[in-house]
């Protein structure tokens, strides 16, 4: 594994998430059976993650994404959501489906689903990889949770730490000497 030196261990192997992705995946597809969703990725976190599961989920959908940011260069969200790429596509009447990569305090999620209603959105449902509930300042429903985490930064599949770590193929923790640095 690169950056095994920066990592403290792995949380949850590649092949664990895979078949993770399927099962949502046949969730989804049965639950938006006949309908044509918009599902709404989060970037930058959430598009690897995305990418499987849309490939796995047999649907007519369409895609767009937003950008959203909360943390900066922190491990903790600030709690101040900022707007940094909103929708391309409409939304308005559509059932949208929103994917994140993890729910860490919720505020950052709740605010883009909150968006995603003021847009028009008919029915917004949340499909999560990753959650940390001892973490939450802000209740959230997930419809589609792929695992719960204990209170860890975490990087890989996606996650990031300063934009690094992204492409790890397992979800692992960061080693604490990373980003007290």
């Amino acid at each position: 594994m690169k950056n095994c030196n920066e990592v403290k261990k792995v949380l949850i192997s590649a092949q664990e998430i895979q078949i993770k992705v399927e099962d949502l995946a046949k969730n989804v597809t049965r639950d938006y059976a006949g309908k044509r969703p918009l599902v709404v990725g989060v970037l930058k976190g959430a598009w690897i993650f995305l990418a499987d599961l849309l490939r796995k989920a047999e649907l007519d959908l369409d895609v767009d994404f937003i950008c959203v940011s909360s943390y900066g260069n922190r491990t903790y969200s600030s709690g101040k959501v900022d707007v940094l790429k909103d929708l391309t596509m409409e939304c308005r009447g559509r059932d949208v489906l929103l994917v994140e990569d993890i729910i860490d305090s919720g505020i950052t999620l709740s605010h883009i689903k909150e968006l995603l209603f003021f847009h028009g959105a008919k029915s917004v449902e949340i499909a999560a990889l990753l959650s940390k509930p001892s973490r939450r300042k802000v209740s959230i429903d997930v419809k589609y949770l792929g695992f719960e985490i204990p209170d860890e930064f975490v990087v890989g599949y996606g996650m990031d730490y300063q934009e690094r770590f992204r492409t790890l193929k397992d979800i692992c923790i960061l080693n604490e000497e990373v980003y007290k640095r």
